[in-house]
């Protein structure tokens, strides 16, 4: 596997507010990038947890994956004309800081999850099924190869507790 798992770390978010586009099936960046709505998300204030990122998120619905592009916000932020949104409460997360090369596709295999989801279990994190899972691109990390052509992607998987709370 081309991908390795540099570090991990545990964030705790307030509520926030996922503006966005909701998907039933696979997301469609290229609409993304061809509609210019990163740009209208971009002239609002983002959550800290946001960063200088666009995300893609998932969790199950209804039995079934209900999947996101967009970005998080404060949990009142008013949502621009043509955009979805949902709330989602305070949650922690594990995040793992991958390093891979962009556009290969391993990243977002389930290899990688399974890989990450171990990887947490190691570190005493329990997960909190169901719930929400991110990959954050943040500029520069995920926009920028280093000397080797290797990109960092944060993989954010929702947790319950760590172990010695």
């Amino acid at each position: 596997m081309a991908v390795k798992l540099l570090e991990i770390k545990r964030e705790s978010w307030p509520a926030v507010r996922l503006i966005g586009k909701k998907y039933s099936d696979a997301p469609n960046w290229g609409e993304w990038w061809e509609k210019d709505w990163f740009e209208i998300l971009e002239a609002k204030q983002c959550t800290p947890m946001n960063g200088d990122a666009y995300v893609g998120a998932v969790h199950i619905v209804d039995g079934r994956p209900e999947r996101w592009i967009g970005m998080f916000f404060p949990a009142d932020t008013s949502v621009p004309e043509g955009f979805e949104f949902v709330d989602i409460e305070p949650l922690d997360y594990g995040v793992c800081y991958l390093s891979g090369r962009e556009g290969e596709g391993e990243f977002f295999t389930m290899d990688t999850h399974n890989m990450c989801l171990e990887a947490l279990r190691a570190e005493g994190f329990v997960r909190k099924e169901d719930d929400w899972c991110f990959d954050r691109y943040n500029c520069p990390r995920y926009t920028t190869p280093d000397g080797e052509g290797n990109v960092i992607l944060d993989y954010g998987i929702s947790v319950m507790s760590v172990s010695g709370d």
